[in-house]
């Protein structure tokens, strides 16, 4: 299936490891050209050069702090300035503490509206005026499935990543004729470096082993398994190509059936 994303340029937010690495990876295997961005220079910067060994792909690096005001900013401006143009957006960070609501400030509350719901918005805001003067676009925002069903001890990303879901949700109808797209994707339980925090955290609280946590999690998953990065970055790429023009507005979950809502 040729996605049409050969000459369409995509700015990939938390990049450098994990799931959106691997969306950054996929877009270039699709012959997008592609920015990474990420808060650790060395590790970007290291991603970077791997990515080029393995694809033979020229990729820009732009180390920035997205919960910092004005970075989500200057990411963007630095693809347009790169590259001319920018296509594709796709916001995702790092997520905030687990812990229950007593042991978070208003202080802990603030940070975690910057780094989930203020990035997204500056981000959008930045790209999404260059997409509706092309008359296409496609931003999608990596949340949780916590944004659909909340996660014990995870209030500060329930909260956020259903304020993100809102907002994306509410723009979608304000700009879809003009010809640019904006969706959620929820990753669900994926073998990446968060999940292995989360897990040791959870064992901490507990006081179980690690190994212990995530059997207990693949017993809740349906398909009895941990998702791989690339299982979710093929959606991701599918949901930002030209062959996904009529969807907008959506919330999908890549999370091997652990969701139990209809909807």
């Amino acid at each position: 299936m040729d996605l049409g994303l050969a000459d369409k340029v995509a700015l990939v937010c938390g990049s450098s490891r994990g799931l959106g690495r691997a969306v950054a990876e996929e877009l270039i295997d699709e012959g997008a050209a592609v920015a990474i961005c990420a808060r650790d220079a060395e590790g970007l910067a290291l991603a970077r050069e791997e990515i080029a060994e393995g694809s033979g792909a020229g990729v820009l690096a732009l180390a920035a702090d997205l919960a910092l005001p004005g970075e989500p900013t200057r990411v963007v401006e630095s693809c347009l300035a790169h590259f001319g143009r920018l296509d594709i957006l796709i916001t995702n960070t790092g997520g905030p503490p687990s812990g229950p609501f007593e042991t978070f400030s208003l202080a802990d509350w603030d940070r975690a509206v910057a780094l989930l719901l203020r990035s997204t918005v500056e981000a959008t805001t930045a790209a999404l005026p260059g997409m509706k003067e092309r008359g296409w676009g496609r931003i999608l925002a990596v949340t949780s499935i916590a944004a659909k069903q909340p996660i014990p001890g995870l209030i500060l990303s329930n909260s956020l990543r259903a304020a993100v879901t809102g907002f994306v949700r509410t723009l979608a109808g304000e700009v879809a004729r003009s010809g640019v797209t904006l969706n959620t994707i929820l990753p669900g339980y994926t073998r990446t470096e968060r999940v292995v925090q989360l897990n040791e955290a959870s064992a901490r609280r507990e006081g179980l082993e690690p190994a212990d946590v995530q059997a207990r999690l693949e017993q809740e998953i349906p398909i009895g398994r941990l998702g791989e990065p690339r299982e979710f970055a093929a959606l991701a790429t599918f949901l930002v190509s030209e062959r996904a023009s009529y969807i907008t507005g959506g919330a999908f979950a890549v999370d091997g059936g652990w969701i139990r809502s209809t909807f």
